[in-house]
């Protein structure tokens, strides 16, 4: 194969995967999420967003099926838990489809007070930033459940890690 070859496959293989959804939030791709770390002719690298995560087979059976369907079925998808994910893996287009779709994105570049949930959310249908969290426990494992006090509209927001 030659090295332009390579460079065009990995490029649709990139604009493959930026149409995969996440299983849980279909709104943002595993591309925007941040959850494909690596792609190369022979594999795909990929770091769930937690180490527990449900979704991860899930994640890669969607990968595997859209590969498959788009002529590159010898293409490996791999798992790696080093370095762990990281919210400032979430591409810019992804956290404005995160908030659109009603998810408080992390700020990029998290502080350790954002980290703990110290600084407020923004709410991602009023804008206000007078919410309050009500739960650490979301409705999945990489969100919180927050509340807007301006326009007492409950949200999630995703975690910061």
């Amino acid at each position: 194969m030659s090295a332009v070859s390579a460079i065009s496959d990995i490029d649709r293989m990139r604009a493959i995967l930026a149409r995969v959804p996440d299983p849980e939030i279909p709104a943002v791709s595993v591309v925007d999420l941040g959850i494909v770390r690596g792609i190369d002719p022979a594999k795909i690298t990929i770091t769930p967003t937690y180490t527990g995560c449900p979704a991860t087979i899930a994640i890669e059976q969607s990968i595997r099926a859209a590969l498959d369907a788009n002529g590159f079925g010898a293409v490996a998808i791999e798992t790696t838990l080093s370095p762990p994910w990281s919210t400032d893996w979430i591409s810019d287009e992804g956290r404005e489809k995160l908030r659109a779709y009603g998810i408080a994105p992390p700020p990029k570049g998290a502080s350790a007070a954002s980290l703990q949930n110290q600084t407020a959310a923004e709410c991602p249908r009023c804008g206000s930033s007078n919410t309050e969290e009500l739960s650490r426990f979301g409705s999945t494992p990489c969100k919180a459940l927050w509340r807007c006090k301006s326009c007492a509209e409950p949200f999630d927001r995703f975690k910061c890690h």
